[in-house]
């Protein structure tokens, strides 16, 4: 357990335990913590060679802001799993990942996931607040003492907040999605300088098949005790480009109803989502901001909109092949992995879905 120093004064938040934390996604989990409303840190933990070291000594700390001030306790070996934090937020690389937070889970804690392991875990919901929450009731169906809940590939995510307008307004029949990835999307040690300046690369392990997936099970119904994926065809080809943080996607999308691009950008502009509706913290006013400059969106201008939880859209036009063409861009390691994995929490603890936790009073 981290001293008092860290965790603070006891002040009504929740306490949390952060798995992984000295891993880029972890390092930016830290960082969004460290005022956060409802959630107070408690726990840090990383793998053997870190335990027993103070944080700021092991964190090779990557991000352009300090390292908080409040986080100067000793790190806890990742498999010293622990229920008495009912909230846990998993950074763990997936090589890891899977069986620590089962053993957190059956502990009794309630898991938030930014690894695969579990994603497509029939009676685990892969959560997107603004687009899915109804698949939280896919929780009751779980066996353990607590719970999990992940949170998708990071550029499943900016697909999927600009597809769920879409969807729901009309229908989607067919998705082509090209990305263009970040650096910072590969972690620590992240992708050679030699091999990414004056370069762009045509491969990301394993991404292509996430996306094809998750967007489907994302933007499926839940039956019962499972998800039944939307019947729409995905096919994504991934490149990692020399950006350090934003994905922007390149997308031709076939709709029901022949819609016009006037009635998207309708769809876009009136997209509620009840992350912001209920008052969450880290939801942004407007999920999907359309961005009208002919050159838009670029991730160094729009990536941190919305606090950089917020997906910005562009560049509509016809498609010849599908119908319409878009271009997106989200913030990847905000959105897309730390912020959506605390957006998921706030969602969790909002609907009385963790045990023991009081949801905090909104105004």
């Amino acid at each position: 357990m981290m001293g008092t120093e860290a965790s603070g004064a006891a002040d009504g938040r929740i306490p949390v335990t952060v798995l992984g934390a000295t891993g880029s996604v972890g390092q930016r989990l830290v960082s969004l913590l460290e005022e956060h409303p409802w959630f107070r840190i408690v726990r840090l933990t990383a793998s053997e060679r870190s335990a027993g070291r103070a944080y700021g000594d092991a964190a090779r700390w990557v991000l352009p802001s300090p390292i908080p001030r409040g986080v100067r306790g000793t790190i806890v070996d990742v498999t010293e799993v622990a229920g008495d934090v009912p909230l846990v937020f998993s950074a763990l690389d997936s090589s890891v990942a899977g069986p620590v937070e089962e053993d957190f889970a059956r502990a009794g804690a309630m898991v938030v996931s930014n690894a695969k392991n579990h994603r497509m875990d029939t009676v685990v919901p892969l959560l997107v607040p603004e687009v899915n929450p109804e698949h939280l009731d896919l929780l009751a169906a779980q066996d353990y003492g607590g719970g999990i809940v992940t949170n998708p590939n990071c550029s499943t995510i900016g697909l999927t907040l600009a597809l769920a307008p879409l969807h729901r307004a009309f229908g989607v029949r067919k998705v082509h999605v090209v990305t263009l990835q970040a650096v910072s999307g590969a972690g620590l040690p992240g992708v050679s300088s030699l091999q990414l300046l004056d370069n762009v690369i045509p491969f990301i392990s394993g991404e292509e098949e996430k996306i094809e997936i998750e967007t489907r099970k994302i933007l499926g119904s839940v039956r019962g005790s499972e998800v039944v994926y939307a019947d729409i065809t995905v096919s994504a080809q991934c490149t990692r480009v020399p950006v350090v943080d934003g994905h922007t996607l390149c997308v031709s999308v076939a709709l029901d109803g022949d819609p016009s691009m006037d009635e998207v950008r309708a769809a876009w502009a009136d997209f509620a989502a009840l992350p912001h509706t209920v008052g969450l913290p880290s939801a942004p006013e407007r999920p999907v901001v359309y961005v009208e400059e002919p050159d838009a969106p670029q991730p160094r201008l729009h990536r941190l909109l919305g606090g950089g939880m917020a997906c910005s859209v562009g560049r509509l036009r016809p498609c010849p092949l599908l119908g319409l063409k878009f271009v997106t861009v989200s913030h990847n390691t905000v959105r897309g992995a730390a912020g959506g994995t605390l957006l998921c929490a706030e969602m969790l603890v909002a609907q009385d879905r963790v045990a023991g936790v009081e949801a905090p009073t909104r105004p």
